[in-house]
């Protein structure tokens, strides 16, 4: 449906992420990737749906030259525990701290998407509350290990396996958590 909704159009999906490039395939969109080097940083004064409201805007403001058919889709998503933004991970001993601080509560996965063309542009969001069991040193040092999830924020992929093992409860979009809520993105692409 999207592939003759959007036929007049340059879908532009701005991310280096397999899974978001991956859900735009299985939606059946005609896309291309490309990609610009941004810096992610943003206002300390930020909480939440802010954060990456704002860095999903800041990564759409270096395409510079959109066209009269250009669709830009630029996204974020942070893990957000405690008032504090989990982005990706620096190294082991980052992603350790991370997964150490999830166990055994509850967090907030958000993701913010910009919809962007020469004429608008619309920023949408989604937040999944995901329940961490209590997880043991080993599980989190087997975890790092064998997935090296140095790319994924909060240090942990939901279709993985300390997805698995680890998740107690969700509420709300299990692809939010993968990294893109696709429903949301879906009718916001159909409502053009």
């Amino acid at each position: 449906m999207l592939r003759e909704k959007l036929k007049e159009y340059n879908v532009i999906l701005a991310s280096k992420s397999p899974r978001r490039q991956q859900f735009f395939k299985d939606l059946d969109i005609d896309f291309t990737i490309q990609l610009k080097e941004v810096e992610e940083i943003y206002p300390p004064e930020l909480k939440a749906t802010a954060i990456t409201d704002f860095l999903a805007d800041l990564k759409s403001k270096a395409f510079l030259n959109l066209s009269e058919k250009d669709i830009l889709i630029t996204s974020d998503t942070i893990v957000w525990l405690e008032g504090i933004a989990l982005g990706k991970p620096k190294d082991e001993a980052d992603a350790f701290a991370m997964l150490r601080a999830l166990s055994g509560k509850k967090h907030q996965v958000i993701t913010s998407i910009s919809i962007k063309s020469k004429r608008f542009q619309k920023i949408i969001n989604d937040i999944t509350v995901v329940s961490f069991k209590e997880l043991s040193d080993d599980e989190i040092n087997y975890y790092i290990k064998n997935y090296k999830p140095y790319d994924k924020a909060g240090a942990y992929g939901i279709q993985e396996w300390i997805g698995f093992i680890a998740i107690d409860n969700l509420e709300g979009s299990y692809f939010n958590v993968v990294g893109l809520p696709v429903q949301k993105l879906y009718t916001e692409l159909m409502n053009l």
